[in-house]
């Protein structure tokens, strides 16, 4: 007996109304994301007429999830970045410098005086004064070598020591170089993604390309030159105690220092020592602040640990200089006047409002580990996203003009039923898409009219079996659950090995590949949902009110 219970037939119908609420906000799209944006500002403590005018053009009572555009549907930034891994090679080896010279300094007397000689950046050069020491120098500094951090280079050290006469000549070690290249991209990409979440884009795309190289896709920026400005600076902050002031860029700086210009005073360059007391890294919090005098600056909070070193620092430096560094320019050197106990202050400067919140947003997001270059630079317009729109639009329009008449002029009623269930199967699309935030690209357009012309297979499949049961003199109640229970096999396993299908090409695709792999697989869940269960209890209702004798599909 053909038949649905009244619980399933509310969880059918309470299933399509849920998806239908969440897809809606994508038809006031303007609307419900100029809220969006509000209600993000607001929940940050800032509020204004404007933005509680903006909050109120949609109801907080209904989802305002929405289908995020792509970067070929709503315009924006293209950028293919190289990340430079030798400057990390070359920061390492420096570092590495003052350990090697202490542990050498340690046995004087029989290695004599110790001194750093000139090298390329891959090089760190150490020569001996006694050409005797010179195998218990090797053997010492081969001592400071520690294992690699990674599966591959387990059984090897990060350094290769090697000595001529009295030369000490320290590289790091093959597998080093490959595991501090993979930490160095893997850290890129991660403060890349902190910089540009930080300033609210959405959806960008940031994804590894190559071994040294990231692909950088913000949508619904005005120009490339906005997200350079942002990625363009490495944000190294540091804290120096100030040697002097000059007036010379080739000053003599000294043993352990060096010369750093101003960046707001021309023909001004700072020495400073070069180990700092603190960085960047040991920030907790930077955000937009103003100093005493009402101008923008950006205030600090350190952790716990290096708090207590700037405390200590300042309490035995009273008077004294101190430099705020940021990428190699002196931003501030202002004189401590008493002791710094809690870890906060304020770095000031000729900051406007958003030059201090991008550099707010920098030192949050943390330093890069190395500078980054601009292979590439693309700016995309939005005229041709709306143009790509229109014609997805027109595309599906079409489709779905073309599939209602075929379908009613091939099955009639029955077509008008599998024809509204074409109509759901969209809704709950873009449903699905909303409450998961995926983002729609102009190849998942095509696959959503894919999926209108896929959609109404099953029911084309049901009909037909429906059709074939009438020619047996069954009666029309029998027919439809015969026809129903034949086709499901054919339909399950049709789908689900396109739904295979797309599932690999989510996986092992990326970008426009995932866009089409997404939409379509969603298309089928919906597709398979209407035809088994929209396009049933249409049919059930209209047959349990108007018991016909015979019926024509």
């Amino acid at each position: 007996m053909l038949n649905i219970s009244f619980p399933k037939l509310v969880m059918i119908w309470l299933t399509v109304v849920v998806g239908l609420v969440f897809a809606m906000p994508n038809a006031f799209y303007s609307r419900v994301e100029t809220h969006n944006d509000a209600m993000a500002i607001i929940e940050t403590g800032q509020t204004n007429a404007a933005l509680q005018e903006d909050a109120s053009l949609w109801p907080e009572f209904l989802p305002s999830g929405l289908v995020n555009l792509g970067l070929d549907l709503r315009g924006g930034a293209h950028l293919l970045v190289e990340v430079q891994v030798e400057d990390v090679h070359a920061s390492f080896l420096e570092g590495f410098w003052p350990t090697v010279r202490d542990a050498l300094a340690a046995e004087r007397n029989s290695v004599g005086f110790v001194t750093r000689e000139d090298s390329p950046p891959t090089e760190l050069r150490v020569r001996i004064s006694e050409e005797a020491g010179a195998t218990e120098a090797f053997q010492i500094v081969r001592g400071l070598a520690t294992p690699v951090a990674s599966f591959t280079g387990a059984a090897a050290t990060n350094i290769d020591v090697s000595i001529d006469g009295t030369l000490l000549t320290i590289t790091l070690s093959e597998a080093e170089i490959v595991a501090m290249n993979e930490r160095t991209i893997l850290q890129t990409l991660e403060i890349i993604r902190r910089r540009i979440d930080e300033v609210g884009t959405r959806e960008p795309t940031i994804q590894r390309q190559g071994s040294d190289r990231i692909l950088v896709q913000v949508p619904g920026v005005g120009s490339a030159n906005e997200i350079i400005e942002l990625l363009g600076t490495t944000a190294q902050l540091t804290f120096n105690p100030v040697v002097g002031r000059t007036a010379e860029a080739d000053a003599s700086a000294g043993t352990g220092n060096i010369v750093v210009p101003a960046l707001d005073e021309p023909n001004v360059f700072y020495i400073i020592e070069r180990r700092p007391v603190v960085t960047g890294e040991d920030l907790e919090n930077a955000q937009l602040d103003f100093d005493q005098n009402g101008r923008p600056a950006v205030g600090f909070r350190f952790n716990t640990s290096a708090a207590r070193e700037f405390g200590d620092y300042t309490l035995e430096n009273i008077g004294s200089p101190f430099a705020i560094v940021l990428d190699n320019e002196v931003i501030s050197a202002p004189t401590i006047q008493s002791h710094i106990p809690g870890g906060s202050g304020i770095i000031t400067g000729n900051f406007t409002v958003e030059e201090a919140t991008n550099l707010a947003v920098l030192l949050r997001a943390g330093a890069l580990p190395a500078e980054l270059e601009f292979l590439e630079e693309r700016t995309i317009g939005p005229e041709l996203g709306a143009d790509s729109i229109a014609a997805g639009q027109v595309a599906c329009i079409v489709a779905g003009i073309a599939i209602l008449v075929y379908m009613m002029l091939s099955y009639g009623l029955f077509g008008l039923f599998a024809n509204i269930a074409l109509v759901i199967n969209v809704g709950l699309i873009f449903g699905l898409l909303s409450i998961v935030g995926a983002t729609l690209t102009l190849p998942g357009i095509a696959g959503i009219v894919l999926t209108i012309g896929m959609a109404v297979d099953a029911n084309v499949i049901v009909f037909e079996r429906i059709r074939e049961e009438l020619k047996t003199a069954k009666g029309p109640a029998r027919a439809i659950e015969l026809g129903y229970e034949k086709a499901l096999s054919s339909i399950i396993d049709a789908n689900i090995t396109t739904f295979i299908t797309a599932v690999i090409l989510f996986t092992m695709g990326s970008g426009p590949v995932s866009g089409f792999a997404v939409t379509l697989g969603f298309g089928i869940i919906t597709s398979v949902f209407t035809a088994i269960f929209v396009t049933r209890s249409l049919i059930v209702i209209w047959f349990s009110r108007t018991r016909p004798k015979t019926i024509e599909v």
